[in-house]
């Protein structure tokens, strides 16, 4: 038995496994510290609001400045014009709009029930929780004040849940876990490629002889299957949900290209396929809790939001809430997209920057090593 345990630690720090003597302190490092840290908002502050003004009156402009002076709303746009409430929303722009109808001031004068209209992005339930309080506080606190001066009626909030009306799970965090643990998997698949291949010995004669496409179209059959496995499991929560699946599988290409490229980067320097399928947690996680499919994208500090983009997960869960959830098109989504293109463009130059610099490298080596024998 005890020949077995020193077998058995002897492996642990051998580093032909997993090494987890370094990955479970990594863990409770970066949960403790690292998610402490950019979750440190610990509520949605200054949350976008976009403003459909119709009144466009004093009184309007007056309760716009309440809105935008709380410490959970900061309005980003005042639209005097009708325009759809939904298209303020894409891209993650907005998590309210607020719909201030004409003749609101008039009817505040003349003892005349008002009525404001509120749409919701419901898309994550938990991030408008605070909003809505604030809202009922400042129509409360006006009506007590008119109500005081000049004994008139009193304005009403109609909310509307846009998006994910009935808080569904199916439509939120079960889209969440699929995307997450497709990626996962499929990482895990492919992330120990470059270290097999040099164990086999046919990465020496892919760098010698070939190109980074031949790396690249390594990664097709992986990708279809995932392609395959993801719209199966929205053809069946389409049994329960409301998705619309027009224009996602554009994103869905590029997203599963980007990531295999990502993984064979990230498991390039392993020395085994084991050691690589543990550098996972590097850059699938990260995605999954920042990118607003655990908790609201808003709750994150501005710099953490931004770095959050370095993981293509990240990118992947604004598709999912665009497009599936919204019903964007990618005529609607075109500014995100285009950066998205870009983040690709970049990780294709950091692969063949890599695949050129290993073959320079080895042709080095075998240079070095003819002088030796000669």
């Amino acid at each position: 038995m005890m020949n077995s345990l020193r077998d058995e630690i002897k492996y642990l720090f051998s580093g032909q496994g997993m090494p987890y003597e370094k990955v479970s302190i990594m863990v409770a490092v970066i949960i403790t510290v690292f998610f402490t840290v950019i979750l440190g908002n610990n509520f949605i502050k200054d949350a976008n609001v976009a403003i459909i003004d119709l009144d466009n009156s004093k009184y309007s402009h007056e309760l716009i400045d309440k809105i935008d002076t709380s410490q959970y709303m900061r309005v980003t746009a005042v639209i005097n014009t009708p325009v759809e409430p939904k298209n303020l929303f894409y891209q993650d722009k907005n998590i309210v709009v607020i719909y201030l109808p004409k003749d609101l001031e008039k009817n505040r004068y003349t003892n005349t029930a008002g009525s404001i209209g509120v749409f919701y992005d419901n898309t994550n339930t938990a991030q408008t929780s605070e909003i809505k309080e604030a809202l009922n506080e400042i129509i409360v606190e006006d009506n007590l004040v008119t109500q005081t001066d000049t004994q008139t009626g009193g304005i009403t909030l109609n909310a509307r849940n846009l998006f994910n009306p009935a808080a569904s799970t199916s439509n939120g965090e079960t889209q969440g876990f699929l995307f997450f643990f497709s990626s996962m998997f499929f990482t895990f698949a492919t992330i120990g490629m470059i270290p097999r291949l040099r164990i086999t010995g046919k990465l020496n004669s892919i760098l010698k002889q070939g190109t980074p496409f031949d790396l690249m179209i390594r990664i097709l059959p992986y990708g279809m299957c995932l392609l395959i496995s993801i719209f199966i499991g929205l053809a069946i929560l389409r049994i329960w949900g409301d998705m619309v699946f027009s224009g996602f599988i554009i994103t869905q290409v590029f997203y599963i290209f980007i990531v295999g490229i990502c993984s064979i980067l990230i498991g390039w320097t392993a020395a085994n396929p084991g050691v690589a399928s543990s550098r996972m947690i590097l850059f699938i996680p990260g995605g999954f809790i920042l990118g607003g499919a655990t908790a609201p994208a808003q709750i994150l500090s501005t710099w953490a939001y931004v770095l959050s983009h370095i993981f293509p997960l990240t990118w992947e869960f604004h598709f999912v809430r665009d497009i599936l959830m919204r019903g964007a098109n990618l005529a609607d989504i075109a500014q995100i997209f285009g950066a998205f293109l870009i983040y690709c463009a970049v990780i294709i130059t950091i692969f063949c920057i890599s695949f050129y610099k290993a073959k320079a490298n080895l042709l080095l080596s075998e240079m070095k090593e003819k002088e030796v024998n000669a």
